[in-house]
């Protein structure tokens, strides 16, 4: 899917008519909201939203990063807040115009990278695991499988350094956010090890890979699994046993923004039951909303591919911010696992 194509209904028609509604500048990823959802806000408020979107919080951050974008909200990752708010990104939230902040579900009131809820509200979250044609057998069921000479030339993992540097550790029984030199050096020397047995590194374009058959397992998020299993029932989905990475996105207010007031209002209306339920069930994603999971369909909230069972989601692991000579590790590793 192209995360940079900008959608232009009726809000994008009135911005050529002279509309004099107030407009709100909203910055997100693709796929990541029903279709009617801005409609209902523009008639229920009264006003107009330029909807813009993006593939990546690297592509968003370039963006607003001069604090001159244009943009009043945006919907980083959970470990990106921290750096936007160095950065003076952020405007703080008023609770006292969030009365829906009570939906959300409790481990979402008040997670490790904001647990006050002061500058973000967790919005949607993903975790990454793996998707695999069920003719194999047995079926992967850890990331320790993806290594598994069987799968030469019909396996991929994800174009993503946190998320594959992140699966190398934790085969080796680590955290995903370590900071430790000799621990990332030894999950660079698995991906290296892994990296003849790999077709590619993909992201959602191998969803299609996967339902023709090309590929037999893939690295993937919940989320582009879940579209493979409803192209094909011949797709399963195994959140590794070792443990796996889970990327919450959040809403935010960017300090920049001349329309706080209402920009509280878009927050709080995606917070309402009713549309975050009707968010997540077309974007087939994982709500964060306790009160919209009340009233999803019964296949829905039982499906165990978006809504794991307990004793799954305890084997998640947030993916936090690495402090920056870490991070600066990682890219590097990074460039010589690709290169190798």
């Amino acid at each position: 899917m192209n995360r940079r194509v900008f959608l232009l209904g009726a809000s994008g028609l009135a911005a050529c008519t002279h509309d004099r509604r107030p407009r709100l500048n909203v910055f997100n990823w693709s796929s990541y909201i029903a279709p009617g959802t801005v409609p209902r806000f523009e008639a229920e408020f009264g006003v107009r939203v330029r909807y813009g979107l993006y593939e990546s919080n690297e592509e968003m951050l370039a963006r607003v990063m001069g604090g001159n974008s244009g943009w009043d909200m945006v919907f980083p990752t959970g470990y990106i807040v921290k750096p936007m708010l160095a950065n003076g990104l952020l405007a703080a939230l008023d609770h006292t115009q969030l009365p829906n902040l009570a939906q959300l579900e409790p481990r979402f009131q008040q997670p490790d990278w904001d647990p006050e809820l002061k500058w973000s509200v967790p919005y949607m979250v993903t975790a990454a695991g793996i998707a695999y044609n069920r003719k194999l057998d047995p079926p992967p069921r850890a990331w320790a499988d993806m290594w598994d000479e069987r799968l030469r030339g019909k396996l991929t993992m994800l174009d993503d350094p946190f998320d594959t540097i992140g699966a190398a550790l934790k085969k080796l029984g680590l955290s995903v956010n370590t900071g430790d030199r000799e621990q990332l050096k030894r999950a660079e020397a698995e991906a290296i090890k892994q990296k003849p047995l790999l077709r590619a590194y993909l992201n959602a374009e191998v969803r299609d890979q996967l339902v023709s058959g090309d590929v037999l397992a893939a690295h993937m998020w919940n989320t582009t699994a879940q579209q493979a299993m409803d192209s094909s029932a011949e797709i399963g989905f195994a959140y590794p046993l070792e443990g796996y990475a889970v990327y919450p996105d959040c809403s935010v207010i960017l300090r920049e923004s001349k329309r706080p007031e209402l920009a509280h209002k878009f927050i709080d209306f995606l917070l309402r039951p009713d549309i975050a339920a009707a968010n997540a069930l077309a974007a087939r994603t994982t709500t964060t909303n306790a009160g919209a999971r009340k009233i999803f369909p019964v296949e829905f909230r039982n499906n165990r591919t978006l809504y794991p069972a307990e004793e799954t989601i305890a084997r998640g692991e947030w993916a936090k911010t690495v402090d920056p000579d870490s991070q600066r590790l990682r890219d590097r590793m990074w460039t010589e696992i690709k290169s190798a």
